[in-house]
């Protein structure tokens, strides 16, 4: 009996510390610098309102000087009375527990709190199956190699590195990875205010979170399991007798608390902002920085204990939202969305859809796709769909927005802006084999320069422009702005083969999402200077330094800092923005706008300076409208995003040019007026 109750103490002198010895001393070495999984955060633009959390274990490191010294007694008293004495194996628990099974055959295991955070360490370090298995599987060889970095890690780590390890690593049940998140969801406070009986409450979880439920309906078991924490307490010394015994006759008063997890679990309050929540996601999942591949980088996400602040401004986020009617979320399957982005940095100022963003289709209608099956719901008035940009939809035909592209490839090569055409009603194309498309009015023959055809959307001066400039240029240049071609007619229009031949590019054949087109025509108003679209203006590691990337000369960059290139010269850059003053009713530096134009309400509306475009696509299945000051650009669309058939018709085309310009007058309110650069003489022409 004797002989085997030493055994383990034995084994760890002997044969067994030689066989394991190098592969704990390596894993030793891991925990040392190891750290739980912890839950990133999700904060508004003010950095302090908590919008969202990401986590597979909801945990915040806390601190032991951040902890009540009541947890700390009352997890010694539940799980390691002889914790301050031992060395990271107790012999004494050792020998009781080993005599103790050899008379009952049970499985008392006698592990030290060192013990315990060992195996938790492994755990939650493991990257492999298997790694998790022997982390966790009840052998001998196991037990040995525990006792041995126990003992190890005590050399290395105080009994306070140790203490906080594990109070920051046990699970306590309801999905509370470590004491912060145990404090937050049984009581709804901190682990600096927890009284002895909620302390004790929650060390007597440790053993057994299911059994010792304190939310059951029966708190019997719970109640029973905490009196003995308070009893064990009152043994030790850290509670008198009659505390303990006051403490015991109180009953377990919680007040739990649900934390918010991933998207659909923002506050309905800031219920329009889950859409800028899933592009941060789809954005993420897309950086290098944060891993390998998208399941690397999402694993990294709910685990790494980032700060993330969104770069969405309050201010022009509620401008967008009221413009497009996002909070009375609409009973239409017309999706009217909107994106905005800062010009000079491409960080994402506010992101908004008539609908609500919610998991629940219950109540949603029938998808108005003739094709889908009767089980398919409809995207309104509930969805999470990324309708805006940033996952993996195509977007919508963009309609004549896709005119800035041909122009400003133009403008770049050295054509001028006073290129003179006389535009026929209808043009045969002879690069485009024939192809014949005509202008949507009569009025728009006759003579035009950029100014005038940008102005009126004269269809068949921008065919013959793109003629002239190459329509593959233009495609390339449409990619540089940070267009994506998602369906395989647009990759196969858009491929080298094919490209020269894409006359009908310059219509806005293709699908784009407001995502994208807010970004590229932000480039321009940036004087040419194009930068990647971003969520975020902070991210932060869980040490508070800022999360960064290697570039591929070897420098670190902060991940949210804004990436920009310049893709076309400043000069012809200010070209495109003043004839793209035309079509909203502005008054360009240099040029004549022909008289008249497709938007002429936006300046009043806006009241300062603007550019933009419209566009409508064949039967006005979709319509659009892009604009921009030299602070923002945003890009406005309606559609039916569940069947592109249904037209919206000639009589809703009107209402992105309302959307975007009441977002950027209501935006912008109260800041002071800047004027776009205007051109130089030379390309003026």
């Amino acid at each position: 009996m004797i002989a085997a109750a030493a055994y383990p103490l034995v084994a760890l002198t002997g044969l067994g510390a030689k066989a394991t010895a190098h592969a704990v001393d390596q894993k030793t070495r891991v925990l040392k610098t190891a750290l739980p999984a912890e839950t990133s955060y999700v904060y508004g633009p003010d950095g302090k309102t908590v919008l969202t959390m990401f986590y597979e274990e909801y945990r915040q490191y806390t601190k032991l000087s951040d902890m009540s010294p009541n947890i700390q007694q009352a997890i010694v008293a539940a799980e390691d009375s002889r914790f301050y004495q031992h060395h990271g194996v107790d012999p004494k628990g050792v020998a009781r527990a080993f005599v103790s099974n050899a008379r009952s055959g049970g499985s008392q295991g006698a592990s030290t709190l060192t013990m315990q955070y060992v195996r938790m360490a492994l755990r939650d370090s493991a990257t492999t199956p298997k790694e998790v298995q022997e982390a966790t599987q009840q052998t001998s060889i196991r037990k040995v190699k525990e006792m041995r970095m126990a003992l190890d890690l005590e050399k290395e780590m105080s009994k306070e590195q140790i203490m906080e390890r594990y109070l920051n690593s046990a699970y306590f049940g309801h999905r509370a990875y470590g004491i912060y998140a145990a404090s937050e969801i049984f009581f709804s406070k901190t682990p600096k205010d927890l009284t002895p009986v909620e302390a004790a409450t929650l060390a007597g979880l440790v053993k057994s979170p299911s059994e010792y439920d304190p939310a059951d309906s029966d708190q019997k078991e719970a109640t029973g399991r905490r009196n003995y924490v308070l009893d064990r307490m009152s043994q030790l010394g850290y509670l008198s007798p009659d505390s303990a015994a006051a403490a015991k006759s109180e009953p377990i008063r919680l007040k739990l608390t649900t934390p918010p997890h991933d998207c659909a679990a923002v506050a309905e309050k800031y219920n329009s902002w889950g859409f800028a929540c899933d592009y941060l996601k789809n954005w993420w999942s897309a950086q290098p920085a944060f891993g390998a591949n998208r399941l690397e980088r999402m694993d990294n996400l709910r685990r790494g204990g980032y700060r993330i602040v969104l770069s969405l401004d309050p201010k022009v986020q509620e401008a967008a939202e009221k413009s497009v009617g996002a909070k009375e979320a609409t009973g239409s399957p017309f999706a009217n969305g909107i994106v905005v982005s800062e010009p000079g940095t491409g960080r994402v100022k506010a992101m908004a859809v008539n609908r609500t963003y919610s998991l629940d289709l219950a109540d949603n209608p029938q998808s108005s796709n003739p094709e889908a099956g009767p089980k398919v719901k409809a995207n309104y008035p509930n969805t999470v769909a990324p309708l805006l940009g940033g996952g993996d939809l195509a977007g919508y035909q963009a309609g004549s927005t896709f005119k800035m592209f041909p122009m400003l490839a133009a403008l770049d090569s050295g054509m001028t802006l006073s290129t003179s055409f006389n535009a026929p009603y209808r043009y045969k194309s002879a690069v485009y084999d024939g192809w014949a498309p005509s202008n949507a009015s009569g009025a728009m023959t006759g003579q035009q320069t950029m100014w005038s055809g940008f102005g009126k959307s004269v269809n068949t001066y921008f065919v013959w422009l793109e003629e002239k400039v190459g329509a593959d240029r233009a495609v390339r240049l449409a990619e540089q702005l940070g267009l994506r071609w998602r369906t395989d007619v647009d990759r196969e229009q858009a491929s080298p083969a094919k490209a020269k031949k894409w006359g009908a590019f310059t219509l806005g054949v293709s699908d784009a999402t407001p995502l994208e087109m807010a970004n590229a025509y932000a480039a321009i108003a940036a004087d040419g200077r194009y930068c990647e679209a971003i969520p975020v203006q902070a991210i932060m590691n869980r040490d508070g330094t800022p999360a960064t990337y290697a570039t591929p000369g070897g420098l670190h960059r902060e991940v949210a800092k804004p990436r920009c290139r310049q893709v076309v010269s400043a000069d012809a850059a200010r070209a495109a923005t003043d004839a793209a003053r035309c079509p909203t009713g502005d008054t360009p530096a240099r040029g004549s706008c022909g008289g008249w134009s497709t938007a002429d309400s936006v300046r009043g509306t806006v009241g300062r300076p603007v550019a933009g475009k419209t566009g409508t696509t064949d039967s006005t299945r979709s319509a659009w409208f892009v604009g921009y000051t030299p602070e923002l650009a945003a890009a406005s669309f309606i559609s039916d995003p569940d069947n592109p058939f249904n037209a919206v018709g000639d009589g809703q085309s009107q209402i992105p040019i309302k959307a975007v310009s009441e977002t950027l007058r209501d935006g912008l309110k109260g800041t002071p007026t800047r004027q776009f650069t205007p051109p130089s003489d030379a390309i003026v022409g």
